[in-house]
């Protein structure tokens, strides 16, 4: 028997007996004592994370609760509760009476309270949405997670880049929607406002009395095939019966499932930035949320139909204009003006294939639900004001003849163009947007305010990391700009020159004196689409229907995009009466 090696582990209990042995011990005992020593610091690393992210998390929510800001000089309403600050009285059909008292009692400027104590500067007088919205723009950026979560849901388009990127991306989309490319869209949009018609028109004729059908999807249903046809050269719903298309589908169910899921979307700026957009969705998966499962279905059978429409409309461009012509559209639709942009654009200007996608999804979501909503109000209001409607009705017959309107036609009709600058004034499809300060700024006001501690305050200054609500609607509907009549919906308001107040208030946006479109460089890049297809669609229907209100009760939500609601239905529906016109009925 050997002696014990001199170099054996201290409190070894065996001998060891073979040369062999001794090699292989002392890498087997570092193996041991590595895989010890892990296993204590695995625990050590963990309890050390936890650590810092709850203090990271904690630091960023509640930070403004124990940190003074100038802001707490601001009049504002009461908090609504700690956990959701105001935040729930600003949504649902009791929002509209919260949204009134702030337009009334608060002279453009109101401090509001968000979730866990967050402070919210709540803005609509016109100076400061100037500053917000234009002048230092870069400052105010979109919200957070409104960027983040729209990388996720919709790609890398439009509504989900910032600075540079996306100003990269407005130059190239800009000329997309130029008033030559409008007036090419026309018989597209006539041609899908025709089936529109047919598909009523088989519910109504040959009936005694008027016929209740839900408007609101039939609004729907079409603005998501004017989208398909004239910007993505594609059809989602032929609008002779119910659509199987997956792709359309899902469209349909991304907006009421997105707002389903809205605490989560807010909570997307406290997780980490890692990996790729595709890793982040992918890892969706395992939130333990069945809305948020489903939400993750929608996006990946958008995204699947985006790519597809991608893929045939580059390679119909690379066989040339006789493939194109022969797809829906004939190339005339926005994606195929944008894909040969691109193509002959300089090269540090071309964007990369997956933000061509991102926009295809931006298009249809921007697209749908604001314009058909937008449709859907002025629908039952002219149903309230059967006066309106009929002299409407009148003016376009007599434009019409019995034909198509051509685009100057069209954009020429004074009181069509009045009663839909009146609905988009009074009831804007989106009431407000978020923004935050990307560094502390300083808001100069129009007027000056009275502060809490008695002093007047003519500009504020707003820390860093700040979110600020421009309220879109309450600018719209401000006693102060539009008259005592703001809250009346009159359409002949536009028919002669708008009240000095107005025109001196300078409100900085897009479209005639309002802030439905937004302004700036993220305004709403569309907004002469949007108006040419309520347009196209009204007087379609104008010159075929009668509008009458139902018997039910419908209820205006307020949410992300307003919507119609039948009693104490969460379903977005707006029933209505209708009717054959008849010619000297009226």
């Amino acid at each position: 028997m050997t002696d014990v090696p001199m170099n054996a582990h201290p409190g070894s209990a065996y001998a060891v007996k073979s040369t062999a042995s001794e090699h292989l011990l002392p890498p087997l005992r570092t193996l041991l004592t590595d895989i010890y020593d892990r296993t204590i610091m695995i625990p050590v690393f963990l309890e050390v994370f936890v650590i810092c992210s709850a203090s990271w998390l904690l630091w960023k929510y509640f930070r403004q609760v124990v940190v003074k800001s100038p802001l707490d000089n601001i009049p504002g309403p009461p908090t609504g509760s700690f956990l959701y600050g105001n935040y729930k009285q600003l949504v649902g059909r009791d929002g509209w009476d919260f949204l009134r008292h702030l337009i009334d009692s608060y002279p453009g400027i109101a401090k509001l309270h968000g979730p866990l104590g967050r402070r919210i500067l709540y803005v609509f007088d016109p100076t400061a949405m100037y500053n917000i919205i234009v002048k230092d723009q870069y400052i105010f950026e979109e919200a957070e997670w409104f960027i983040k979560t729209n990388d996720l849901l919709l790609g890398p388009g439009l509504l989900s880049t910032l600075g540079d990127h996306h100003r990269k991306q407005r130059k190239l989309l800009n000329p997309v929607f130029s008033i030559a490319h409008m007036r090419r869209m026309i018989p597209m949009f006539n041609a899908v406002g025709h089936r529109l018609v047919k598909a009523i028109d088989d519910r109504v004729r040959d009936k005694d009395v008027p016929v209740e059908l839900d408007m609101l999807s039939w609004m729907g249903r079409t603005a998501l095939e004017l989208i398909g046809q004239a910007g993505l050269g594609y059809s989602f719903d032929p609008l002779t019966a119910d659509s199987p298309d997956e792709f359309a589908q899902a469209v349909k169910a991304f907006m009421p499932m997105s707002m389903s899921i809205t605490f989560l979307r807010r909570m997307m700026p406290y997780i980490p930035d890692f990996g790729s957009p595709a890793l982040r969705r992918w890892l969706v998966r395992f939130i333990p949320n069945p809305d948020a499962k489903k939400m993750q279905e929608i996006v990946d059978i958008m995204w699947r139909g985006s790519t597809e429409i991608y893929q045939a409309k580059k390679l119909a461009l690379e066989q040339g204009d006789e493939t194109v012509t022969r797809q829906v559209g004939e190339g005339k639709d926005l994606m195929s003006i944008l894909l040969r942009a691109n193509m002959n654009a300089e090269e540090q200007d071309k964007l990369p294939e997956v933000e061509l996608i991102g926009q295809i999804s931006t298009f249809i979501f921007a697209a749908m639900d604001t314009t058909s909503n937008a449709l859907s109000m002025t629908l039952s209001l002219l149903a309230e004001h059967p006066e309106v409607q009929q002299r409407l009705r009148q003016e376009i017959l007599e434009a019409s003849q019995g034909k198509d309107l051509d685009y100057d036609t069209l954009t020429s009709l004074p009181y069509l163009d009045a009663v839909c600058r009146e609905t988009l004034r009074l009831h804007a499809p989106i009431a407000q947007v978020f923004r935050e300060t990307r560094q502390d700024v300083v808001l100069p006001l129009s007027e000056p305010i009275r502060g809490l501690d008695g002093k007047m305050i003519q500009d504020i200054p707003i820390p860093k990391d700040t979110t600020v609500m421009v309220g879109l609607l309450a600018s719209n509907q401000n006693k102060r700009i539009w008259g005592e009549d703001a809250l009346e919906w009159k359409p002949e308001r536009w028919l002669s020159p708008l009240p000095g107040g107005v025109t001196d208030a300078k409100i900085p946006g897009v479209y005639s004196n309002l802030m439905t479109f937004l302004g700036g460089g993220r305004a709403c890049i569309g907004f002469k689409f949007s108006q040419l297809e309520m347009k196209v669609v009204l007087c379609l229907l104008l010159s075929k229907f009668t509008f009458a209100k139902s018997d039910k009760e419908v209820t205006w939500m307020l949410a992300g995009v307003r919507y119609p609601t039948v009693g104490d239905a969460g379903k977005a529906s707006l029933p209505m009466k209708v009717a054959l016109y008849k010619p000297g009925s009226a």
